[in-house]
């Protein structure tokens, strides 16, 4: 029996790929963005009372209300911005279903959605697989810059959403105060709607500042912001992140994160929220990233690679054209076999990629995973 495919262009992610390509070839794995270190004692300690109290049954839908709090803190605190606890913040089982629930609850058949590539590639299926029409704006290394007058080109009547991802990934760029300025005069007097995915908001280097799109009170407004406590507090695998919208917008949501997850890990959400109240352990975060991405930059400047310096998140590109002509696609197998040091290439996020001889690393590592990746790549 052969079911007709609803997505019938896509198979498993490249990054699934990769990490398994790089366990068959024991090399060192900077392609999947996880660290390979562990998270606070206190985090987990925090989680482990959590059962001992009994909170190890179904969550609220919403997310528990202490933690909605302190999330809510957070926004005000940081941003300025002000979400109502019991209507305009959800607890979501990660990133990846906070964006999902929010494009289903959203897109209907021939909803057009411009999204921004190199793109993370989990916008593309979610889009098309409810019926919408993606309207991709093509961006180039090395500075990745948006043209806002090729946004305004491709806004039409049935444009329904606009897709930022703030760091960007795998593009590593941030997004200035004056993007933000034009995008709101680009949707003004429209019913354009606004995904913000912001997971890596505390990833942002050389003291820049993290222009969150909830500083801007026109574009809050119509906008999901999307973020990830993986990213904050160095635990992908525990799948705990949040929505952020208006009431309106939160309750189409809630009609769809219900009857997909219902709710979300009962006690690492207790634990998260006490652990928020440690401001400085998310604060820390440009810091500490910082030190990782230049000692992973000084190491490449020792190989043929160029580095493409990161704005935000925890990746870097680095352009391999003196050490090969093959397509990323290859490029980044070859790498992996025979220099034994896993990467992703970044046309996987294209769907019709330009040929730019750039490959991802991900410098959420221990510092000697990062210096056998470079003493492989030195063979190059």
């Amino acid at each position: 029996m052969i079911p007709k495919s609803k997505l019938p262009l896509i198979g498993t992610n490249i990054f699934t790929v990769m990490s398994n390509y790089a366990n068959q070839h024991g090399a060192v794995n900077l392609s999947q963005g996880f660290p390979d270190y562990q998270p606070s004692p206190i985090l987990i300690e925090l989680v482990s009372e959590a059962m001992k109290k009994g909170f190890n049954q179904y969550a609220p839908m919403a997310g528990y209300l202490l933690l909605r709090e302190e999330i809510a803190k957070k926004y005000e605190n940081l941003y300025g911005a002000n979400y109502d606890v019991n209507d305009e913040i959800t607890i979501t089982a990660g990133g990846s279903e906070a964006v999902f629930s929010v494009i289903s609850s959203m897109i209907h058949a021939g909803d057009e959605v411009i999204i921004f590539e190199p793109a993370f590639d989990l916008y593309r299926p979610i889009i098309e697989l409810f019926g919408g029409i993606v309207k991709p704006i093509i961006l180039k290394g090395p500075d990745f810059t948006i043209n806002w007058d090729e946004v305004k080109k491709l806004i039409s009547p049935q444009t329904k959403m606009i897709v930022l991802n703030n760091p960007n990934n795998p593009a590593t760029t941030t997004l200035k105060e004056q993007d933000f300025k034009i995008l709101a005069d680009i949707v003004r007097d429209s019913n354009i709607l606004l995904l913000s995915d912001e997971v890596y908001e505390h990833i942002v280097f050389d003291g820049q500042p993290f222009w969150s799109i909830t500083k801007f009170p026109e574009l809050k407004d119509r906008t999901f912001v999307v973020a990830s406590f993986g990213k904050l507090f160095h635990i992908t695998g525990w799948k705990v992140g949040y929505v952020l919208a208006p009431k309106e917008l939160t309750s189409e949501l809630r009609k769809i994160h219900q009857f997909n997850v219902f709710c979300v890990n009962a006690p690492a959400q207790i634990a998260i929220a006490e652990f928020l109240k440690r401001k400085e352990e998310y604060l820390h975060l440009p810091q500490f990233f910082q030190q990782k991405r230049d000692f992973l930059t000084q190491g490449l400047e020792t190989t043929p690679f160029k580095v493409i310096k990161p704005e935000g998140s925890y990746f870097l590109l680095a352009d391999y054209s003196e050490i090969s002509d093959l397509p990323d696609n290859e490029f980044a197998f070859w790498l992996t076999e025979k220099f034994k040091v896993a990467t992703i290439p970044i046309s996987a996020f294209y769907q019709e990629s330009p040929d730019q001889k750039l490959v991802r690393f991900c410098f959420a590592k221990k510092e000697e995973t990062m210096a056998k990746a470079i003493e492989n790549l030195n063979k190059c």
